[in-house]
Order: structure tokens, then sequence, then C-alpha cells
């Protein structure tokens, strides 16, 4: 088939970028243009000669701009088939006239329903409607209709336009086509995941569509032969590693993602100062304090050894004063991730120490009381699918229930509170031994991600040492023996918090009571694979 020369284009665009530009250069090779409301009044602005859509269709533009392009006047131009003589003949019976370009782009739906406080009658009036139909009728019809949905290939249509003698060739056609139902595609995901908020009523969705754009282009992958890109998920999801902003250092790895995102989600815990420092996606140091500066030092003061090229995580914003404090040369982090981090910290980072032009520097929004905010799904892929769960938020739903002779006192509750909220971010079997401070809470021992739930105490009193003394215990999941407890004991352990459930129970439980260890139950685990 012949390439088909351009003569008549319709714009009707939200996004104006590059748009005067563009159909500046159509005219300039005879191209006659068509707009509506909005899209003509920018073109007449700069001097652009422009025909009304109303005046194509003989009917005026109608319900607040809801009808103006619906007509069959608009779509008989776009659909009929040049090389179909009926299609021709029906055409010029009705006074048809061919439309030979579509520029079109979509109501700004993701944007209106990432607002804070939208109403459902702000997000209805950003649902397209006829955008998207042009767009699709064009794209049906590609192979006479050329349909442009990104301001990006303003240019490169024109300037095969100006080589072909205002002609474009079927290939690319094809990728402008393929481009235009991919956006449809995505919008109409959006709107579709939009009315599905908290319509699940407690129920997983039937249909999970993930779609997602390539972001960032990583580094590396897990190792550095294997390639990577970060796929944002569309959605407000709140202050993030996805959300954030880089304001320093190296680009990104695939391990830096996973690691900075495991330090975020555990600082975003406490609603106190809280400093977390994770390697390989498990604590190695976490506590709170009445200051930051203080959370950090003794969030550092866990595992000093594991600490060095970890990642720093805090829930308050980075100022030049905590700056000095982090950037010193006995420490070395990948990345440092807070809600704000001021201009004066990213300069100490960087005169500081020989590393501070290398470390990340991550700025998010800030956190809002609760930390994690919204719950939602979270999706994790294996080879030829996806698991999906709910987001494990917050304790609601847990009593914590002594079961012993030894009843924990207000202080000890307070530093198995900690604990708990911190086990939660171990990978299993986990077993974490943290301490009170005057301040607040801090961890001591960590045993992460071994295969039975006795070799994680043991890793995790060798960790604390003599700190284990008097310290206390949490278990992400229930003790299936009692040599968990009677290595607790050996160790100096005061307190036990833990899920209870073992069939075992009871044999946990007397061991407690025989070495004068107090133990709760929460009735919930929290394992993390």
């Amino acid at each position: 088939m012949a390439d088909l020369k351009i003569r008549r284009a319709l714009l009707s665009v939200t996004d104006k970028s590059g748009l005067a530009e563009f159909a500046r250069g159509l005219a300039a090779q005879g191209v006659e243009i068509i707009s509506t409301g909005g899209t003509a009044r920018h073109l007449r602005e700069a001097d652009i000669a422009v025909k009304d859509i109303s005046e194509v269709t003989g009917f005026p533009e109608i319900m607040d701009g809801r009808v103006k392009t619906l007509h069959p006047v608009i779509h008989g131009g776009l659909l009929a088939v040049r090389q179909n003589p009926d299609h021709v003949k029906q055409a010029a019976e009705a006074g048809i006239e061919f439309i030979d370009l579509v520029a079109v782009n979509l109501y700004a739906f993701e944007e209106t329903v990432a607002r804070a406080g939208v109403t459902d009658a702000a997000a209805m009036e950003s649902v397209d409607i006829g955008g998207p139909t042009m767009i699709r009728a064009a794209a049906k019809n590609h192979r006479s209709v050329a349909v442009v949905v990104d301001p990006a290939d303003y240019r490169l249509l024109l300037d095969e336009m100006a080589e072909g003698d205002g002609a474009l060739g079927d290939k690319t056609r094809r990728s402008l086509a393929a481009k235009a139902f991919g956006l449809t595609a995505s919008y109409d995901r959006a709107i579709g995941a939009y009315f599905a908020r908290g319509a699940r009523e407690g129920q997983l969705p039937q249909r999970l569509d993930v779609e997602s754009k390539k972001g960032t282009i990583l580094r590396y992958g897990e190792n550095p032969h294997l390639r990577a890109a970060f796929y944002p998920l569309p959605g407000d999801h709140g202050p993030s590693v996805a959300s954030a902003e880089i304001l320093n250092g190296k680009a990104l790895s695939y391990n830096n993602i996973l690691d900075i995102d495991a330090a975020f989600e555990l600082v975003k815990e406490f609603d106190e100062p809280a400093a977390v420092v994770i390697k390989h996606t498990n604590p190695c140091g976490a506590a709170t304090s009445d200051s930051i500066v203080e959370s950090f030092a003794d969030a550092l003061a866990g595992d000093p050894i594991s600490a060095f090229g970890g990642i720093l995580a805090f829930n308050r914003p980075v100022d030049a004063a905590l700056a000095e404090v982090v950037a010193v040369p006995s420490c070395f982090f990948e990345a440092v991730i807070a809600p704000g981090i001021d201009a004066e910290a990213v300069k100490v980072f960087r005169k500081k120490v020989k590393w501070g032009k290398k470390v990340r520097l991550l700025s998010t929004s800030p956190i809002a009381t609760g930390g994690h905010g919204e719950a939602d799904l979270v999706l994790r892929s294996v080879k030829g699918g996806l698991l999906a769960q709910d987001r494990d938020l917050g304790y609601e739903g847990e009593e914590l229930r002594v079961v012993t002779e030894t009843v924990p006192d207000d202080s000890t509750i307070a530093a198995l509170r900690f604990a708990w909220k911190v086990a939660k971010h171990v990978k299993s079997n986990a077993i974490l031994l943290a301490r009170e401070t005057n301040r607040g809470g801090c961890v001591v021992g960590v045993g992460a991600g071994q295969m039975s739930r006795i070799d994680s105490t043991v890793i995790a009193g060798r960790k604390a040492g003599d700190r284990a003394d008097r310290s206390v215990l949490a278990s992400d999941a229930f003790f299936p023996f009692r040599d968990c407890v009677d290595q607790a004991a050996t160790l100096g352990v005061r307190a036990i918090i833990q899920p209870g459930g073992s069939i075992r129970d009871a044999e946990s439980i007397e061991a407690c009571n025989e070495h004068g260890i107090a133990m709760i139950f929460t009735g919930r685990r929290h394992f993390r694979h």
C-alpha cells in the first residue's frame, strides 16, 4: 500500500507541551488543522489558523464539553478505509471529509485521583470519553490515519513528513498505533483501579492488572552481569523509595532499592524519633529516642561491624547537625533515606568524608502518623506468576496476653513492644534481642533467616554479647520446642514476646516459669520470607 499524505489533522490535547511548534510545522506543510475548545484557543494565541470542531460538525460543544467530538462527521472521517470504495462513497454522500492525523492526549485522571481528599465527582469529571474514542478509532484505522498521543513524537512526524512529501510510512503508523492502544489500556486500567479502591470488602481482587512504565535504569541487578530496571507502580503510595528524590550519589542498583525499602518501611513503624540500619534487607541496628541524633547513635551501636556499608533510614528530616554526626570516617553507608534532607546536610556529606560524594541521599515527603498509610497489596513474582497479599500493617487485633507466673512491668512491656515492631521486619526464622534505654529502645542482637529458630537464638545472643543480659526477646513465630527459652535464659533474657500457637506452648511456658522469665503471647505471627 502506498503511503498516505497528511492533509487534514485534528488536534485535541490536555498536555500542550510542544503543541504550537507541532501545529506550525503541520501548517507549513499545507495541513488543515481542526481543534476543540482549549486547544483551539492555545493555537490561536500562537497565531496558527485553526477551525473549530463545531464548525466541522455543525453542532456546538455541549454539556460542559462532554459532547464535542462524538459525532459521525468526526468518526466517519477517522474510520473510513480509504482503499474501500464503499467507504469512500458513503463518506461523500454524508458530506464527511477524511481526517488523516489525530493528536490527542487524555484528561489527567491519575494526577487528579492522586490528590489528597479528591471526591468521586472530581474523579469522574477527569474520565475522558471523547479522547479515548478518537484514539482507538484512529489506531484501528492507522493505515489511513496517523494517531499521535505522545508530544515526544511530534518532531519525528514532522521530519518524516518533510522527507516524504507530507506522507508517513506504514512502520511509523503501526508504531504510533501501538503506543496509542497502550495509552488507552493504561488509562482504563487506572480508572478501574480507582473504582476498585475500598470496594474489595476484605476480598482479594478477582482480576489483578499490573501495569508500569520503565522508570530508572539500574546499575545492575542482584549481580553485576544482570540487567535491571525499576518499574514504579502508578498511584500515590505515600513516602517510599519509589517516590523519593535522589539528591546525591551514584545510581541505584537492584539490591540498593531492596535494602532502602526495607530500611524505610521499618523506620516508619515508629512515631517517636527513630533510626534504622539495614544490611541485606535485615536490621542490624534500630533505636528510638527523644532525639534523632541519639537514636542514630543507639542504632549504630546495635552491630557497628555489620552496619558498615549498610543502609541508614530516619523517620525525621536530616539537617546539617545530624549529617555531621553521621558523616564520619569510621562509618560508611551506601544510602541514607529520610523524610527530608536539607541542602546544608547534603553539603556536609559531600565535604566531610571521602564516601560523601558516593552515598545515595534519598529525600521523601513527610511521614504521616501511623507510618505506612493506606493498606494495599504486596506483590512478589515467581516464575510464571504473581503472589499477592495484604500489606502487614499495624498490630490491630493483637492482644498482649501474659502467660507466665512472672508479670512484666511497664518498662519491660515498652521494650517488648519495641522489639516486636522490629522483629516483624527480620527475615524468618527471626529472633531479636532489645533493651530499653533511658531514651527509648534499641536492638542489641539479631538472628535472621536461619533454618531453625534455635540457631537464630544462638546468633542473636552472640551478636549481643554481654548486652543480652536483662534484654528482652522477640520471636516472629512460635517456639516449636522449649530449647529457645532455655537458650534465652543462659543469655540473661528477662522477658519474651511471641505469637504462641505451638502444640508445645505449655513446655515453653513451663521453661519460662522455671527460669523466672516473663512471656507474652500476641496471637499473631509476622513471618517475613
